[in-house]
């Protein structure tokens, strides 16, 4: 994950890549067969990691509205050049010419996200924390303006910091969610 996030997939070698975690570039092909099978790889287990992390976040026992923002602090990048959000910036630009199968998993990986925060957000409305919401749209929207705020992130737009950012999200959804009086 560091070396793709490092070098970008393109100026990645399978032989340089080999040399630093002391397998043949033969052993690397024969395990993942293409770079693009590599930085999917790669990819699904950062995001097991991550998923982990999620999960934990959302079982515990605190408002609904504590573990969006849990949630939240855990989709967006670091900053620049979060090695994880590079993953995913290789794969979204590699999904363009992506076939049907590499997409479905790409898509699964997306979706990951997007169930936890569409139950969160219905639980939220149950326990009466938020107001009543259409889950699926709106987990939709969040996840659009998450992938935003995450890209200017990750690519270090200037004048993008993630308080910042967190403060612009934390806003949208209290506008969003807010019960009406």
């Amino acid at each position: 994950m560091a070396s793709i996030a490092e070098r970008g997939l393109e100026r990645l070698t399978m032989a340089g890549l080999g040399r630093e975690v002391g397998m043949s570039s033969g052993h690397l092909l024969y395990y993942f067969g293409t770079k693009d099978e590599l930085l999917l790889q790669t990819l699904q287990w950062s995001e097991e990691q991550l998923g982990a992390e999620r999960r934990a976040a959302l079982s515990r026992r605190v408002p609904a509205r504590e573990r969006l923002d849990a949630l939240v602090d855990l989709y967006l990048p670091q900053g620049h050049r979060d090695p994880r959000w590079t993953l995913w910036l290789e794969v979204w630009n590699r999904s363009q010419n992506a076939d049907a199968a590499i997409r479905d998993r790409q898509l699964e990986l997306e979706l990951a996200w997007h169930r936890d925060l569409v139950a969160l957000l219905v639980e939220g409305v149950a326990a009466g924390e938020f107001r009543e919401v259409p889950a699926q749209a709106l987990a939709t929207r969040t996840r659009a303006l998450l992938d935003g705020f995450g890209t200017h992130l990750v690519v270090g737009l200037p004048g993008t910091e993630r308080e910042a950012v967190r403060g612009h999200v934390a806003a949208f959804l209290d506008e969003a969610l807010a019960p009406r009086e």
